[in-house]
């Protein structure tokens, strides 16, 4: 095989994988569901709230692989969010279960073609890395037998009554400037502050720390933070996807909080559709950005274990 046909080929894999995980974030939107707030909302009853961990290395999934792995909970109803490789599971004394099926997540890096870094050194350029995603498989730690007990155990749900006094917690922690008054919540950039209102305005009283944790997600996107693009305007796309990244970071923080979910802006869909229509890589990008805000506030919580870049997916 030649390297132009072997370039090609990648170059197509690639494009197949981001189209798959595309299409499938597209059908649950036109099926009404938000993939992102749905496992964790519909299925407290069958899963513990908490986010997808390799049970051997320790290390939380982030980016477009929470999603993957979540919706993966939900369509076969495991009671856990642990999930090992197979080689992994063998080394442990593992082995999977006859029948079972594994799911398929990814590994996001960037690379410099051999090619580009000849043109780079002929003209004095700096080489431009290209992004890529490259799938492997992994089982969750219910479809192995023979594990040892305390891999294939599953940890329990946080208490309730540590759930508020976090978020609590949390909003101190960041020093971002919040206020809590008004009749509305936004975050205002210019201004860098989030305001939202009391407790007693909202009909069920745990919605006002989803909302807080939206408004927040927004707050990371500061020039002073991780400083995302703020100059969407209402109603174009660019303000589309700011907003999806605030709704998946929300639902990252109330997942890792012990917090269920729930859609705050249900008529955004329409809108991310058109996004994700038209980009087929916008998901992975904007899932990976809401881990990024994620991980920056949770990193405020003494407690809160580190999570890697969510670019760098790895098993």
């Amino acid at each position: 095989m030649s390297r132009s046909t072997a370039r090609a080929r990648t170059g197509s894999d690639r494009t197949s994988l981001y189209d798959d995980i595309t299409n499938t974030v597209i059908g649950e939107l036109e099926a009404g569901r938000v993939p992102w707030v749905q496992p964790w909302g519909t299925a407290a009853a069958k899963a513990p709230l908490a986010m997808p961990r390799n049970a051997s290395t320790g290390r939380q999934y982030s980016g477009i692989n929470v999603l993957i792995l979540r919706g993966s909970v939900i369509e076969h109803g495991f009671p856990g969010q642990s999930w090992l490789t197979f080689r992994q599971a063998l080394a442990l004394g593992g082995n999977v279960r006859k029948g079972e099926r594994g799911t398929s997540v990814v590994y996001a890096d960037r690379f410099v073609p051999d090619d580009a870094k000849n043109r780079a050194r002929e003209n004095g350029e700096e080489a431009q890395a290209i992004p890529f995603l490259k799938r492997f498989t992994v089982f969750n730690t219910a479809q192995y037998k023979g594990l040892p007990a305390d891999v294939a155990l599953v940890a329990p749900p946080p208490p309730p009554g540590l759930i508020e006094p976090s978020v609590e917690a949390l909003i101190k922690a960041t020093g971002i400037d919040f206020r809590i008054g008004g009749n509305r919540a936004f975050y205002a950039p210019a201004q860098d502050f989030v305001q939202i209102p009391p407790p007693q305005a909202y009909f069920e009283p745990i919605n006002w720390h989803r909302t807080a944790l939206h408004e927040l997600g927004h707050a990371t996107g500061h020039a002073s933070r991780l400083n995302r693009d703020f100059s969407g305007s209402f109603g174009t796309k660019k303000y589309a996807f700011e907003e999806l990244i605030a709704e998946m970071n929300a639902a990252f923080c109330c997942a890792s909080l012990g917090i269920a979910p729930t859609v705050r802006h249900a008529d955004y869909i329409g809108s991310w559709l058109d996004v994700l229509r038209e980009d087929n890589r916008a998901i992975v990008r904007a899932a990976s950005q809401a881990s990024k805000a994620a991980d920056y506030l949770l990193g405020f919580l003494p407690d809160h274990a580190a999570v890697e870049d969510g670019q760098q997916e790895a098993a």
